[in-house]
This record gives structure tokens, C-alpha cells and sequence, in this order.
């Protein structure tokens, strides 16, 4: 036996080691899998998924959220750096950002299961980490409608069906009721959406804020192809909007400074009316369950009559 040792160490060379640790290596992620389920994620890709994932990375916020929701946040083992709700995401590992993703520092963490987004997450970060053999699932939503599908084939793939279910089925009984209150408005009002300050950024149709501002009753006046089109304070004024919402990130005092800058253009009937407001961005642009609370928001807003 003790010469058996030493031909495996001194007499074979150093690639037929590496090739024979490599077979030994798949066998045993071969085997490791028996039980795991092939599927298909939400962009058409096959994925051989565990049958129930037990140590889950995000790449971006809104897929944290939704997890969470689902009531398989304790099994979330590392998330994207802006990730930042529900609390108790405060203390998990930084995996880098929604752009960047950190390979090493997710492979570090030996997830079964690394969920992405399609627009956003890169595509040579999704390939290296098959590459090691971590199952990767992607996703897409680009409207409501899609986020509630999201969320129940996430379900599927979390074995959290029946949160799933009664999340979404949540959240569309709060759609339907925003959609009956806002049937009765007479007048829908210009809304300019702000989401950028130097220059001044707003939301163009292809976007979720678009879809919330339509649904809450209102006119978005930067409609248009262009997903984040560009603006002068004249441009603005031109509009002449009845609301200005601005978009910002809770820790950030800039957009505070912003409209106070706004108030200095009386002529401007958002202005004149006093309703330039401040939302949370995040409840406008992550694609998770909280869209349904920034529609809510947008509809006191844009008709605080109906309250």
C-alpha cells in the first residue's frame, strides 16, 4: 500500500494527476446531484436546480427582496452590495455590485444556487460560475405582470410554492383595489418623474415608474422610447407639469436640495399647487413585490381626493 502511495505522488506526471483529480471531481458532483431537478429559468435556459436550494446568492436587490418575501431569506447566504431590504439583509455577505458581481467571493461562499437577472447581471459572470458547477437561474420582469410570474416560478424553484401563491395573490387584490379607485378620476395630471439631477434624468414608457404613474392615474410627460431620456430645467418648465415626483435613495440628501431648487420656478404648476414631492426610490425601480406599495404611494400623490 505505502508503494501504491508513492507511484501516485513521485512516478505519474503532474497533468494525468490534475486529469484524474478532475474525474474524481465531476463523479462526485455527478452524484451529488441524483436528486436535483432539471428546469428551465425564466429566460430559456436550462438549469439543473437542487431540489430544495439551501444556500442562496442574489445578484441584485430586487431578487433579495423577493426571496425574502417568500420566506426563504434565511437561507440567502450572500446578496448584491445595494441590497438593503428587509432588515435582516443588513448583515449578510457583500458579493459586489449589481454590474460587477465578485466570482471568487461567491464561490467563497459555496452557494447551490445563484439567482440573476438577464438586464443587468453580467453574462461572463453567469458563465464562470457555471463553469464551477453553481446552478445559476435568471430572470427578467419587465412589468408587474411579470414580476408576479417571477415570483411563482421562484416559488417553484425555492419549494415555496404556497408563499408564492398568496403573495401574488396579495398583491393583485391591492392592484385590483387601486384600479377601482382610480376608474372614478376625472382628470389624470402631467407627472415628471425625476430619477437624475445633473442632468436631470426622468423615465421613459419601458420603464416600471412609467407603468406606476399610468396605473395611479397620471400622464407621464417623459413618455417616449427612450428608457432614461434627458432634460433641461427649460425643457421642464415647457412641460409644464402638474406633479414632480423625485425619485430618492433614503440615504441620500441631494434630491432634498433638488427640490428645493424646483421651488424657485413658480411658474411651474407643480410648483404653484406646492406638489413637488419626494418618494423612495426603491419602491419605484426594483422589481419585487414593493412596486404594489409605490403604486399605493403614487395614487395618494397624484389623487389625494380619493382618500
Amino acid at each position: 500500500m505505502t508503494g501504491d502511495r508513492r507511484v501516485w505522488h513521485k512516478s505519474w506526471p503532474e497533468p494525468a494527476r490534475r486529469a484524474l483529480f478532475g474525474v474524481f471531481l465531476a463523479l462526485i458532483l455527478a452524484a451529488s446531484r441524483v436528486y436535483a431537478r432539471d428546469g428551465v429559468d425564466l429566460v430559456g435556459r436550462r438549469v439543473n436546480l437542487p431540489e430544495v436550494p439551501q444556500r442562496v446568492v442574489t445578484l441584485a436587490p430586487s431578487l433579495t427582496e423577493m426571496v425574502f418575501a417568500l420566506g426563504a431569506g434565511p437561507r440567502v447566504v450572500g446578496v448584491s452590495r445595494y441590497s438593503n431590504y428587509p432588515e435582516a439583509t443588513r448583515d449578510l455577505p457583500r458579493v459586489g455590485s449589481y454590474v460587477q458581481p465578485d466570482v471568487e467571493k461567491i464561490v467563497a461562499l459555496n452557494p447551490d444556487l445563484c439567482l440573476v437577472v438577464k438586464d443587468g447581471n453580467p453574462r461572463e459572470v453567469v458563465d464562470k460560475l457555471e463553469q464551477v458547477g453553481i446552478p445559476v437561474y435568471a430572470v427578467n420582469p419587465k412589468n408587474l405582470d411579470q414580476v408576479m410570474e417571477t415570483l411563482i416560478a421562484l416559488g417553484e424553484v425555492l419549494q415555496a410554492r404556497d408563499a408564492a401563491k398568496a403573495l401574488v395573490a396579495d398583491m393583485k387584490r391591492r392592484l385590483h383595489a387601486v384600479d377601482e379607485r382610480v376608474r372614478r378620476v376625472p382628470q389624470r395630471p402631467g407627472v415628471f418623474f425625476q430619477i437624475g439631477v445633473s442632468p436631470i434624468v426622468s423615465v421613459g414608457t419601458e420603464t416600471f415608474a412609467h407603468e406606476l404613474i399610468t396605473r395611479a392615474g397620471g400622464r407621464n410627460l417623459a413618455e417616449g422610447p427612450e428608457p432614461y431620456p434627458r432634460f433641461t430645467v427649460e425643457e421642464v418648465m415647457a412641460l409644464r407639469p402638474d406633479i414632480i415626483v423625485i425619485s430618492s435613495m433614503e440615504r441620500d440628501q441631494t434630491f432634498e436640495r433638488v427640490r428645493q431648487q424646483w421651488l424657485r420656478w413658480p411658474n411651474i404648476p407643480a410648483v404653484a399647487l406646492n406638489r413637488v414631492v419626494l418618494v423612495a426610490s426603491d419602491l419605484f425601480d426594483r422589481s419585487g413585490p414593493r412596486l404594489v406599495e409605490g403604486l399605493e404611494r403614487l395614487v395618494t400623490i397624484l389623487h389625494p381626493e380619493l382618500d
